[in-house]
């Protein structure tokens, strides 16, 4: 058994049997995803769509490619064929962008929408207010061709977990706000560092990949 292999049976023994684990594999070779892969790991997460568009051509199809990054509009059409989930929508433009190549693709594609948690201002999101306008205008059937299926919050990098409890619980209270009313059924949120925490505090999706794949070689 390699190490890829344990560290994944190691994580799913740890998670509940309703939280998504999503292999991140951002600057990993083919090979080590190969071996999450054959250890039966279908979700892998790219930040980066050029990176994921190459990947995605080499491997086996059944795989569930989510984007994780931040996101080019002008590059959404690259993605939108195959992509499974988008996780950082932050902004109505970046929706009518992903609706309109998925539409062209003759598909509905699965996102999620970025709240802005974190103390960081490097970080991307929406604020409450602009999640409840994008919310309503996705109900209003604006955009035939996404389905927001939830929420993705990125906590601050810090080594205070009240701090990161707090802003996880944040998102937590706005996705249990919004989440009948909308259908909403994903709340992406939680990483290599501070995924217990984010469990802890009712993440159904985590993203994982130092703790899979070992520190990553940029």
């Amino acid at each position: 058994m390699t190490q890829i292999v344990r560290n994944i049976e190691n994580l799913r023994a740890s998670l509940p049997e309703d939280v998504t684990l999503v292999a991140v594999s951002k600057t990993q070779p083919t090979e080590a995803i190969l071996e999450a892969y054959n250890a039966g790991q279908r979700d892998f997460g790219e930040n980066k769509i050029q990176e994921m568009l190459a990947k995605q051509a080499e491997l086996p199809k059944d795989i569930r490619w989510h984007m994780i990054g931040h996101v080019q509009t002008n590059k959404v059409k690259l993605m939108a064929g195959f992509v499974h989930l988008v996780h950082g929508v932050d902004s109505e433009r970046l929706l009518a962008e992903i609706d309109r190549q998925a539409d062209q693709a003759g598909r509905t594609i699965d996102c999620l929408l970025q709240v802005f948690i974190a103390s960081e201002v490097t970080k991307f999101g929406l604020d409450e207010g602009e999640l409840s306008e994008l919310l309503k205008n996705v109900a209003n059937d604006r955009y035939p061709s996404v389905r927001v299926r939830g929420l993705m919050g990125m906590a601050s990098f810090t080594q205070d977990g009240n701090q990161v409890q707090r802003e996880f619980g944040y998102l937590k209270s706005l996705f249990d706000r919004h989440a009948a009313k909308h259908g909403l059924d994903t709340l992406s949120m939680g990483m290599s560092g501070d995924f217990q925490i984010a469990v802890r505090c009712g993440s159904t999706m985590v993203r994982v990949g130092s703790r899979i794949f070992g520190a990553r070689n940029y």
